[in-house]
This record gives C-alpha cells, sequence and structure tokens, in this order.
C-alpha cells in the first residue's frame, strides 16, 4: 500500500504523496495517506444526483437484500480482513469484535427491515388521525429518504464496526454514505470499502470513501446532507458549531468519548458469583482493544468496604494478562494505535494520579512478547485508586487506553452522583444480586446515560458485556457522551428519513401510503378476495360476511366447549352489575371466530395460512339476540422473497344498529400466483 486510494465520484484516486501510517505493532510503515485534490463538493453532488436516485427507486426490502448480500460477501473476507486488522494493534479477539461485530449489524439491519418496514419506498408511521367529524378529512404522518448524503466521520479505534453501523441504517432508509476513516487506522477502512465498491452489490454513488483530511468537507454540506462524527467530544463540538453546518441545520449525530462506570452492589461481597463477574467485566473492558473503546470502563464505583478486596481481585488478572505481537497465540493484549496515542494516554494519567494512586502497571515500562516495546505502541494496564471520590479529575480526565479508576462509595444515592458527574456516558453498567438496589441505580442513572448494563448470575451467560453495542439498541448517550443516538434498529433508519404530516381525505392519504385507510372507498365486491392471487389482489378489494345472530346457547356452548366460564358470560344478575355490560354478553372470541366464519372462503386457494392479528380491540358488548356483520378489507399488500407475500386485512364487526363491536387487523401469507 504505497499510498491510499480514495473512491470519489464514481472512480478511485491517489494523491501523488501522503504522511506515513505506522504499524502499530513494528513501527514500521504501512502506508500514506492525504485527500489532497478530491474535490469534496463533487463527491457529495454525485452521491445526492447519482446514488441517492438509485437507492429511492428501491423499497426498505430491495435495500435490506442489499445489506444482506454485503454482509454475507464480507464473511467470506474475514481472514484477509483480520490480518489487515493486527497491525492497527488489534488481537484476534479484538478484530472479531470489530470485523465480525461491524458485519453483524450489516445482517441484522437486513433482518430488521424485512420484518419490521414495509416493502415500498415510503413508511407511515402510526395510526392515522381523525382530523374532522365526518371521517373524510385525516392526519398521518409519513417517513421518506432525505435528497442527501450520510457523511461519516469516524474515529481510529473500530475501523470496520465504525463505518457499517452508520452505513447500515442509511443504506435501510435510502441514503448514500461518504466514509471519511482516521487516518491512523484508515488502510483497514478503506480495504473494506475497496471490498465492497469492488463486489459491485451496491448501486453507483452509494458508497465513497474519503481518505485523509476532510479539508472542505462540511463547507459543502446542504440542508438534506447528514453529519455523523465519532470522536472526541471537543471535536464534536467544533464539528456542531461549524458555520455551515449550523446555517443550513444539517442533521448531526454525535458518538463521542465518555467516562463510562461500572457499579458494584452492595451485596456483591467477595465470593458471591457478581463480585467475581465485576473483576472479570473491568478486566475484559480494560484489556480488548487496549481499552481504546468509548464505552470502556473509566470509573470503578465500589462499596467502599469492597475497595480492597476488589483492587485485589483485579490486580492479579490483570497479572496473567500477555501483552505483545497479536500474531503470538498467547498475547491477550495488543497495541494502542499509534505512538502519539500512548503519549496521550500518558500525560492523561498523570492528571488521575494527582487525584490517586497507580495501583498496576507502569505507564513507562512494559514485558512485551514477540515484539519490541519501543518500536510498537505497546503499554501496561493502568489501575488507579481515588480514596476522595469527590475529587473532579477522575470526572473530567479520560485516559482513552487500558486505564480505569477505582473508587469508593457509601450509599446507593452518593453513587448515582458520582456517576452523574461525568456528564453524560454512552454506557454503564450495575452488577448486583438486589433487584431493588438495581432498579434505583438505574433509573438514576438514565437520565445520563444511553445505556445501561443491569447484570448478575441470571444474565451472564447471555450478556454480551458492559462494552457491546447491539445494533438493535441505540448507541449514544447524553452531555459529554455527544448527545446523539446511533443504531438503535429501526431507530437508526428513521435518523435518515425526514417525518411530514400529510393532511387529507382517507382516500388520498391512501393514495400517498399505499395502504387503505377507513374512510376511503371499497372496491366492489366481486370475485371472494381469498380466491385471488398476490398478483391479482388491490388495496380495496372487499368482502361483507352476515348477518348472523348470536343466541344465549351460542354463548353456553362456547363457555362448555373453551372452559371459559367467566361470570359477565354465565351469569345474569352479576353481568348486569358489571359497569360495562347490561347482562350476559357474548365472549369476545367467540365473537372472533363467528366473524371467521362469516368471511373466509372454504375452498382451496391462495390464501396459504392466517399467521395473527394486530390492533384487536372489542368496542361494544354482544349481547344475545344481537346480529353480527363482517366487512374484511384488503389494507396492505407486501411481497417477500419465494413464492408468497403477507396481506393486511382490515376487519371491522358491526351489531344490527351500526354500531361497531370490534375491529382489528387480519394477517394472511398469500401466493403470488394460484392456478385455477
Amino acid at each position: 500500500m504505497p499510498v491510499l486510494h480514495s473512491y470519489v465520484s464514481g472512480q478511485w484516486t491517489a494523491p501523488a504523496d501522503g504522511r506515513p501510517v505506522l504499524d502499530a505493532v513494528t513501527g514500521g510503515e504501512v502506508t500514506r495517506i492525504s485527500s489532497a485534490g478530491i474535490d469534496m463538493g463533487a463527491a457529495l453532488d454525485y452521491g445526492r444526483r447519482v446514488g441517492g436516485p438509485a437507492l429511492r427507486a428501491l423499497t426498505f426490502h430491495d435495500r435490506a437484500a442489499l445489506a444482506k448480500a454485503a454482509g454475507v460477501m464480507l464473511r467470506e473476507h474475514r481472514e484477509e480482513l483480520y490480518a489487515l486488522s493486527a497491525r492497527t494493534g488489534a488481537t484476534l479477539g479484538d478484530s472479531k469484535f470489530d470485523i465480525d461485530g461491524g458485519i453483524g449489524v450489516l445482517l441484522s439491519y437486513a433482518s430488521k427491515a424485512k420484518r419490521e418496514l414495509p416493502n415500498d419506498t415510503v413508511c407511515p408511521e402510526g395510526a392515522v388521525e381523525p382530523l374532522g367529524r365526518g371521517g373524510q378529512f385525516a392526519g398521518q404522518h409519513i417517513l421518506t429518504p432525505r435528497h442527501g448524503v450520510a457523511v461519516q466521520i469516524n474515529a481510529f479505534n473500530f475501523p470496520v464496526w465504525g463505518p457499517l453501523e452508520k452505513l447500515a441504517p442509511a443504506l435501510i432508509a435510502g441514503v448514500p454514505t461518504l466514509i471519511k476513516p482516521a487516518s491512523q487506522t484508515a488502510y483497514l477502512t478503506a480495504r473494506l470499502a475497496e471490498l465492497i465498491i469492488g463486489s459491485g452489490i451496491l448501486p453507483d454513488g452509494v458508497l465513497q470513501l474519503v481518505c485523509g483530511s476532510a479539508g472542505d468537507l462540511l463547507d459543502h454540506l446542504g440542508e438534506q446532507d447528514l453529519l455523523s462524527f465519532t470522536g472526541s467530544a471537543s471535536t464534536a463540538q467544533r464539528l456542531r458549531a461549524h458555520p455551515n453546518v449550523a446555517a443550513r441545520s444539517v442533521r448531526f449525530n454525535a458518538e463521542a468519548d465518555s467516562l463510562n462506570c461500572s457499579i458494584l452492589g452492595p451485596d456483591a461481597t467477595p465470593g458471591t458469583p457478581e463480585f467475581e463477574l465485576y473483576v472479570r467485566q473491568l478486566v475484559t473492558e480494560m484489556t480488548v482493544k487496549a481499552g481504546q473503546k468509548c464505552t470502556a470502563i473509566r470509573r470503578a464505583f465500589v462499596p467502599a468496604p469492597q475497595l480492597d478486596a476488589v483492587i485485589g481481585a483485579v490486580r492479579a488478572r490483570l497479572e496473567k494478562i500477555v501483552i505483545g505481537n497479536p500474531a503470538d497465540e498467547t498475547v491477550r493484549m495488543g497495541a494502542l494505535a499509534s505512538l502519539d496515542q500512548r503519549e496521550e494516554v500518558r500525560r492523561s494519567l498523570k492528571s488521575l494520579e494527582s487525584a490517586g494512586q497507580l495501583v498496576f502497571g507502569d505507564p513507562e515500562h512494559v514485558q512485551v512478547t514477540g515484539a519490541d516495546a519501543h518500536q510498537g505502541a505497546f503499554i501496561s494496564p493502568l489501575l488507579v485508586r481515588c480514596d476522595d471520590a469527590t475529587r473532579a479529575e477522575p470526572h473530567e480526565v479520560e485516559a482513552f487506553g487500558p486505564v480505569s479508576t477505582v473508587m469508593g462509595y457509601t450509599s446507593t444515592d452518593e453513587v448515582i452522583d458520582l456517576a452523574a458527574r461525568g456528564r453524560g456516558s454512552l454506557a454503564g453498567s450495575v452488577v448486583t444480586g438486589d433487584a431493588s438496589f438495581a432498579r434505583d441505580v438505574v433509573l438514576g442513572l438514565a437520565p445520563w446515560h444511553g445505556r445501561v448494563l443491569v447484570l448478575d448470575q441470571d444474565d451472564a451467560k447471555e450478556s454480551t458485556g458492559h462494552g457491546s453495542p447491539l445494533p438493535m439498541l441505540v448507541h449514544g448517550g447524553p452531555g459529554r457522551a455527544g448527545g446523539g443516538e446511533e443504531m438503535g434498529g429501526v431507530r437508526g433508519v428513521l435518523h435518515h428519513m425526514q417525518r411530514t404530516a400529510v393532511q387529507a381525505s382517507p382516500r388520498m392519504l391512501g393514495a400517498v401510503t399505499g395502504r387503505w385507510v377507513k374512510g376511503a372507498p371499497r372496491n366492489a365486491e366481486g370475485a371472494h378476495p381469498f380466491t385471488r392471487s398476490l398478483a391479482e389482489l388491490r388495496i380495496g378489494d372487499t368482502v361483507t360476511g352476515g348477518p348472523r345472530a348470536v343466541t344465549l346457547e351460542d354463548v353456553e356452548h362456547f363457555a362448555e366447549f373453551t372452559g371459559d366460564t367467566f361470570y359477565a358470560h354465565m351469569d345474569e344478575q352479576a353481568a348486569a352489575a358489571n359497569p360495562f355490560f347490561d347482562g350476559r354478553v357474548a365472549h369476545g372470541y367467540l365473537v372472533l371466530s363467528f366473524a371467521a366464519g362469516l368471511f373466509v372462503h372454504p375452498d382451496p386457494g391462495p390464501v396459504l395460512a392466517n399467521y395473527g392479528l394486530d390492533n384487536l380491540r372489542f368496542l361494544t358488548p354482544v349481547y344475545p339476540g344481537d346480529e353480527l356483520t363482517v366487512t374484511l378489507t384488503c389494507k396492505q399488500i407486501s411481497p417477500r422473497d419465494g413464492d408468497y407475500g403477507e396481506v393486511r386485512w382490515d376487519a371491522e364487526v358491526t351489531k344490527q344498529d351500526g354500531s361497531v363491536a370490534v375491529t382489528y387487523d387480519v394477517l394472511t401469507m398469500v401466493a403470488k400466483e394460484w392456478g385455477r
């Protein structure tokens, strides 16, 4: 890699020269990096003109298929990426955390999009809101892709997971991405981008890469663009205040460094499973990625009487950690990303030592296996004890490496207050078997934390750990942590979309959203809708069944048959005394069963299965003697992979006086084609 290439405006480009990027383990030159000569404005324009329209023409499910294909492809190249990752100082375990984790995010988003988003280009959000008394004026929120580029500026510590956890929701949303990786590890991100772009899976313009300085990139952002940043809190502040970002109201998301904490419960004394879990977790968070994680535990709060015991147990584990070249199978902690990063950790440690005492490790000397400790960016794990937890330094200074500070507390209120002194964190954890203590601490931490893990012996075997962000949960935090949120499942997708309130008649709302809306016209009844394949079925197709009378004998037979002898169905006096009823009422599920009998078509046909009901509400009691009519209307059609799709039907059961007894959605699987 003599010099890193960037990929902008549909082509790879290389600068004439650049500044060296060094191997974190050997100190040798890996490549050179520079963004000189790149027209940032043209790159953004290319994404908007070429990548955006190509993505927006696809449905959510189509985009999910692209994400899945990219994830599957990258799995085939993991060994190559692991080898390159080792040059960043990462052990094989670190590399899997980064690379497999990033691929997992792509695949997770692909799966969630198929399950939770429509097979359409527009996403209705929430219920239709009635706006007029006559039922012909209503409102509906919709979400559509923004017509810009999702620009991501990433940190050095996760060169694969970082780009992919931002790419996945943007891709599903229909917004192209431009990646600007941190220079120290950009060669790994560049190879990742090269694999994706070279595969041809994504349409032109959907993914671009700028290696080197961001230059004047932010000056070219527009109102439809998005900016996402991972890195230091101070840099996040500068980006947020950039004149063009502020003037154009560019949607900005920051995931910044934070002084994350872990709290040991008073019940977790030496010898308990929770005590051992706490110690093991703290050591893991100090040594995975050599502590270079924005979610790592920086502040360890323990009950004051357990301070010595915790420190002793942590020291005993840290003494067994082998540090050195990741190529050596015995090594459990690799190097920091660069020599500059090591010097930054040493400077930060001096501030922490002014408030406490170093009880494990030496920042200047470390025993290294399989490498030169002076040439590589190696440093020892460093544990600081602070007996005065009110000192400012542990709550203000982050040493971004294998460094944690242990402090004692004496009460629940005190430890909640101490945690809040970090002024906002990405992740916190509480390790306890006491449910009452856990509740108090979680509710106390929640306003200041984006994520809180409660770890005990019950969830320990399945827990992914304090520092493991998951694609289905939000990753971010308030205050110092950046005030933003990433991932969070569909929440992350919606971040890249514009929410618009549409006010219209039900007919027009249906035309916009692709769903039948109550109050809109229904198609004239002809052949039973259950005889129509997915290709033949249309939104608004309807069948009406009934009336059918409900008798007292029906109610009593249903009670005997099912065993549901609730008094409101069987006891006239007791039912009449109930404030909701005038006497004995029919079972709600009896009404549903009768409704199904009124709308089903008995012959074999394209409807393959009923797989559930949504939004079921019993609105008006049904009494013996009432007559029921059901109207079933095709509400939404969602083709799936394979030979079938999902059809959502609006079901409304009314009584002889026109009052609505039951409303619900029926979900069926319907064949795309059906031979007659």
